[in-house]
């Protein structure tokens, strides 16, 4: 018998059950999670600290304020969403109510990264919550104090008959997957992605990929130079780089690389002071291992900022590499780390030709003064998201749907789609008992001149269009 196989036995009867599906049992658990962030907002914070020497400001705002903010945009519109979604009819159904309902899965399984260890756990299980599943939560084992936080604590608070934490390192998660779940989440690599959708292919399990990639910011010619440097700087070194929606390498033209360079420079000794590896506002990289392929990396074109290394803080100080070749090894997988590259374009349309023979990435950055450059990268490619003038705020708001394409993932959440993810959209037609003759025509013995009648009842019109020209 797999591991854990008894645990996801008893939440699938207590989902059997029925006890999920109330909304005002789903409203309790959202209240009790909001509780456990509440109380144990000091613990999260030395915790965080303790594995990855996160700034308690980063924590509050990337980890503690996304999860509330998720969780009041949850509480707020729960109603709502429940709600059964009535739809539009052909005449033969005329008299009978036809609706979509929103079912929860069943069983989920969510599996969580080390990079923002309490916000990507938590965040999908408040949409799991909402859609009235049973959950079995893996937080990463590289952040072992959390790890020990979320499993000694969150069960406390919430309803254990439903909800689970399971703590694992490789082996065991490999097991836990042999595991029969109604839905999987995951966020990390995509490598793993690939084991844990092969995997859920065994019992044809739906999936939610949450995966990474090397994001592009195209910086035009027309901008401030001084607000693209900061903002690509915070959305670059925050968290020290471990980030999976932070800009991975900067395309522009070698004369405003020029100018980006000196201002880059200032804004991070604005931010960290002279010596980065003193400010109590730059993280560490969170283990040896990742601070190895972290370290290789550097070796990359030319240093034109930072580059300083200590392995025994595993500090990385904020790097801006420039002569960097598309062949070069910081270029085949995404950083996760404190270090920018950058790549010179001669224009906005060779941007988009070298973004576009990649993989899609998670999000897509553009900094310029015209509309017209900033709608031509839009229109003329593909990406998860897409933020414009700025880096990561798009994470911010519950109501935009997060996730990847292609190779950076597969599936969205957040609001409204976290509950419509871990829902299945359940079409239901409630037909009357009586009524009998109206069914006659559809019944053999067929007569080829019932044909006009069913299809008159049956069949979609096209609506007439009406063109000005």
């Amino acid at each position: 018998m797999s591991p854990h196989a008894e645990l996801v036995s008893r939440l699938r009867a207590a989902w059997l059950s029925g006890k999920t599906r109330p909304m005002e049992y789903r409203v309790a658990q959202l209240e009790a999670l909001g509780r456990f962030l509440d109380e144990k907002q000091q613990d999260i914070l030395e915790a965080t600290a303790a594995d990855m020497r996160k700034p308690p400001f980063e924590v509050e705002v990337s980890e503690l304020s996304i999860c509330r903010s998720e969780l009041n945009h949850t509480l707020n519109n729960l109603g709502a969403w429940m709600k059964d979604k009535h739809v539009e009819k052909n005449w033969a159904t005329q008299l009978d109510s036809a609706f979509i309902r929103k079912d929860p899965y069943g069983v989920v399984l969510i599996i969580g990264p080390w990079n923002y260890p309490i916000n990507l756990l938590l965040v999908p299980l408040i949409g799991a919550i909402a859609a009235g599943n049973c959950v079995v939560m893996k937080p990463s084992e590289i952040t072992r104090n959390v790890e020990r936080l979320v499993a000694e604590t969150l069960p406390r608070y919430l309803d254990e008959d439903c909800f689970a934490v399971v703590t694992a390192g490789v082996e065991e998660t490999t097991r836990l997957l042999e595991n029969k779940f109604d839905y999987i989440f995951f966020t990390g690599s995509p490598s793993v992605g690939r084991i844990v959708m092969t995997a859920a292919a065994k019992h044809l399990t739906p999936v939610t990929l949450e995966l990474g990639g090397k994001n592009p910011c195209y910086v035009s010619d027309s901008c401030n130079v001084q607000n693209v440097a900061r903002r690509v700087a915070w959305g670059r070194f925050f968290n020290a780089g471990q980030t999976c929606v932070a800009p991975d390498y900067v395309l522009c033209s070698a004369e405003m690389q020029e100018k980006l360079l000196p201002a880059l420079r200032e804004a991070i000794t604005e931010f960290y002071g002279p010596n980065p590896r003193e400010s109590p506002d730059f993280g560490r990289i969170v283990g040896d291992r990742q601070f190895q392929r972290v370290q290789a990396l550097l070796h990359s074109g030319h240093t034109a900022i930072g580059g300083q290394t200590d392995a025994e803080e595993r500090y990385i100080a904020p790097t801006v590499l420039v002569e960097v070749q598309q062949n070069d090894p910081v270029m085949q997988e995404e950083i996760f780390g404190p270090i920018l590259p950058i790549l010179t374009v001669d224009s906005v349309d060779d941007a988009i030709a070298f973004i576009n023979a990649r993989e899609r990435p998670l999000v897509l950055y553009v900094f310029s003064s015209r509309k017209e450059v900033v709608n031509r990268v839009l229109e003329r490619t593909s990406s998860g998201g897409f933020c414009a003038n700025d880096t990561i705020m798009h994470m911010t708001i519950p109501s935009l749907p997060f996730g990847g394409i292609g190779q950076s993932g597969l599936g969205s959440y957040h609001g409204r789609s976290s509950f419509e993810t871990f829902s299945h959209q359940r079409s239901a037609l409630l037909r009357g008992a009586g009524r009998e003759t109206l069914n006659t025509p559809r019944y053999p013995p067929y007569a080829p001149h019932r044909l006009p009648l069913l299809r008159a009842a049956t069949e979609t019109k096209r609506r007439a269009t009406c063109l000005l020209l």
